[in-house]
């Protein structure tokens, strides 16, 4: 079974004008909402691989309700601690060309410890021996830091596998307690190790640092160039396939989502790597919101390369 966990969801309100400007009613010729989280986007890829996905998280108040039947309404499961307060609303205002846009985020509600304790204990409930968590995505006000630390302490204790897609002391925290992934991009890395990351020898030099922090493995996406990965026995470099670049937000969340699938599968880490890849590359090039298709994942999986690396 695949978990993907949500901490601070958010419904995406996109309004598009004719041009941007200031002290003026604008008028949108177009609006679009969407269902944001990191981990929502990784079941969203899981459904289109034909893989039954479970989100959790926390979710308030009227925005709640709907991330929670459009989730439903997708065929996605879902699974979440109520708290008071609203799940936050974030606002995109793009223009028509594209050249210009502002996006202002919600913070999120406030989520007090009793709630934070529901949740873990609904974990524990739920992890079960070979189960897969992806939990992604950034903290929100009154979580502490550890929180992901904390997750990944329990899901160990049943022996499911955390895959962890976090930022700053939140991944180092949850690095200490060993998930078996951790899945930064390469400007997370530097942020975090304070390593460069300008060469495949000092990403690869970055991912150690990481697994000398406690993760087992360690992809680093480095956006179209693809990804590397790194196990206690080898580091491979996955080249991604060649495409039309459309909208290369969510990619990120798509890899994710192909690798949870590939390894569900039974897949080796390299090569479901290399499905992850693929996976991000679908979706970056599609327009909009969309994710990856699974006829054009397969397709663009043919076209993956994969390279060993050696240390210098």
């Amino acid at each position: 079974m695949i978990y993907t966990l949500t901490l601070n969801p958010a419904v995406d309100r996109e309004l598009t004008v004719p041009a941007m400007e200031f002290d003026s009613v604008l008028r949108a010729s177009e609006s679009r909402v969407d269902f944001g989280g990191k981990g929502f986007n990784v079941s969203r890829l899981l459904k289109g691989m034909e893989e039954p996905s479970t989100a959790v998280g926390f979710l308030g108040g009227n925005a709640g309700e709907l991330l929670q039947s459009g989730l439903q309404s997708l065929g996605i499961g879902t699974d979440f601690v109520w708290v008071i307060g609203e799940t936050r609303t974030n606002v995109s205002i793009v223009t028509q060309t594209h050249e210009h846009y502002i996006k202002v985020n919600e913070k999120g509600p406030l989520v007090d410890s009793a709630k934070q304790k529901e949740l873990l204990e609904k974990i524990d409930s739920l992890a079960k021996q070979g189960d897969w968590w992806v939990l992604a995505g950034s903290m929100l006000p009154g979580v502490a830091d550890d929180f992901y630390a904390r997750i990944v302490n329990v899901l160990n204790k049943h022996e499911a596998n955390a895959i962890l897609d976090t930022t700053g002391e939140a991944l180092r925290l949850g690095c200490a307690e060993k998930p078996y992934l951790i899945k930064p991009n390469a400007e997370e890395v530097h942020a975090l190790t304070g390593m460069p990351v300008d060469s495949t020898t000092e990403i690869a030099s970055a991912a150690a640092e990481l697994r000398k922090m406690g993760a087992q493995n360690v992809v680093i996406s480095m956006g179209k160039a693809g990804a590397l990965m790194q196990s206690a026995e080898e580091t491979w470099l996955t080249h991604s396939p060649k495409i039309q670049e459309k909208n290369p937000i969510g990619a990120g969340d798509s890899m994710v989502g192909g690798l949870v699938w590939a390894l569900t599968q039974g897949i080796a880490l390299k090569e479901s790597l290399g499905w992850g890849v693929a996976s991000g590359a679908a979706t970056a090039s599609l327009s909009g919101t969309e994710v990856g298709s699974r006829p054009l994942i397969e397709e663009l999986f043919k076209q993956v390369r994969f390279e060993k690396f050696e240390a210098v």
